[in-house]
């Protein structure tokens, strides 16, 4: 999912038409010396997706209001106010992720190609 979301925004020049905040859920390594081992592999990972990740050391994603599975990668697509458009957890599938760059064109108000090319 993360390698067609910033292909296809490089591709179409959308990079800056959206925000990615992207969530670490650490919670199971909140303890020495793992923290630290944790925290190493996120700043490596904002390094190769180029965007900062923020880190959840309590698991407070976990809780309401979003009650996000903490086992598994989320992702949530939010309106310019805020409000929920699309929500996916687990591995996503091809055509989940047609139906997020779907909603994710209509926020943006320009059709996203299901595939793009290579």
């Amino acid at each position: 999912m993360k390698d067609a979301l910033f292909s296809r925004g490089k591709e179409l020049g959308l990079l800056e038409a959206a925000f990615v905040v992207a969530v670490a859920n650490l919670e199971s390594y909140d303890f020495f010396p793992a923290r630290g081992i944790a925290l190493s592999h996120v700043r490596d990972e904002e390094k190769k997706w180029g965007i900062p990740i923020l880190v959840d050391l309590k698991g407070t994603l976990g809780a309401a209001p979003w009650n996000l599975p903490t086992k598994t990668s989320s992702v949530l697509l939010l309106d310019g106010n805020g409000t929920l458009v699309y929500r996916y957890s687990g591995r996503m599938k091809e055509e989940d992720q047609g139906t997020f760059f779907q909603a994710l064109g209509t926020l943006l108000g320009r059709e996203i190609p299901q595939e793009m090319n290579p």
